[in-house]
């Protein structure tokens, strides 16, 4: 019985192709892990690699690509639009076929020790993986960033689960754990950041603060600009497509785009998104415009029209898309 792992560990190089290439190498040279997509995004100067292979394998492989990262990322001349603590900032690890989210803790628990022991970083646990309540949410140990660190580590509450509770300029920290799949998605807006950013406030689950809740359940939510493209983007995170579909989150952000008189121009996946995700958006839109649609890849192709997700870059399905 084959047991598949999922692992997207996010670099903070996103502009630098060599370096680019050299991360990639290191995953894809690794025996058993496939590398699956390369997301490079030159504003927030970050890199999203997803590859799959055994428990054991995807340890190696994103094992493989962090020394790489130790050699040619040096963050303390890092800048970019998304909240990053280290070179290596989240590597999570995901259950994909016969392997139970236990197993995926232990792959976080082993990378994160032997990442810590090898290069001397210090390394928090997250979602499942996390030890303490406080540390199950990315944004809560992220909160302040690579600048927070050196003053953060002196606080014994922030001591690392593995590693020194010291700083290093380099690389800065590591947050590495387990959790679900999880949709990476981003609408594109012509407005400015902080427009962009108060629409995100609105839907994100999180909102603006426990006094003033946002409307998406399982929705993480930013606003940024992208220089390279000249939009702005409220780039979300569907911690649970289920909660909330995709085109829920597309339909939120253009109805308070609508009420602020902001053009919304299509949208982005990055990364993979599951086919069942796809579907119910297709279903969603053949129901509210009275279509009749049967063919799976003819559904396919009206989402990818309605949600815009071909705006930037081409949208390939069989690339994208996992059962």
């Amino acid at each position: 019985m084959t047991k598949l792992v999922e692992c997207v560990p996010n670099f903070s190089e996103g502009n630098n192709k060599e370096v680019i290439d050299a991360l990639g190498q290191a995953i894809s040279r690794t025996p058993g892990c496939v590398l699956l997509d390369v997301d490079a995004g030159a504003s927030t100067n970050r890199t999203v690699y997803t590859f799959v292979g055994s428990p054991e394998a995807v340890v190696e492989g994103a094992l493989s690509a962090a020394r790489v990262a130790g050699q040619l990322i040096d963050m303390s001349r890092h800048t970019g639009e998304h909240p990053r603590m280290g070179a290596l900032d989240v590597c999570p690890f995901v259950p994909v076929m016969n392997v139970s989210m236990e197993e995926c803790v232990t792959c976080a628990h082993t990378f994160g020790q032997r990442l810590a022991e090898e290069l001397g970083v210090p390394v928090y646990l997250y979602g499942a993986a996390a030890r303490e309540e406080s540390r199950k949410a990315l944004p809560s140990i992220r909160a302040g960033e690579y600048e927070a660190l050196p003053e953060k580590l002196a606080k014994p509450e922030w001591a690392p689960d593995f590693g020194p509770p010291t700083f290093v300029p380099r690389w800065g920290a590591t947050v590495t754990g387990a959790r679900t799949f999880l949709i990476a998605y981003n609408i594109n807006l012509l407005c400015t950041k902080e427009l962009a950013h108060r629409i995100a406030l609105n839907i994100r689950e999180q909102g603006r603060g426990p006094d003033q809740p946002g409307r998406l359940k399982k929705v993480q939510g930013i606003g940024w600009y992208l220089e390279e493209e000249n939009i702005a983007q409220v780039s979300t995170n569907l911690l649970d497509f289920e909660a909330t579909p995709l085109h829920a989150v597309y339909e939120e952000v253009c109805r308070d785009a609508e009420a602020l008189n902001l053009p919304v121009v299509g949208s982005q996946l990055v990364g993979l998104i599951p086919k069942k995700a796809m579907l119910d958006a297709a279903e969603f839109y053949i129901k509210k415009e009275k279509l009749f649609i049967l063919e799976e890849e003819q559904k396919i192709r009206l989402v990818v029209s309605r949600l815009g997700l071909d705006s930037l870059s081409p949208f390939h399905p069989r690339e994208r898309i996992i059962e």
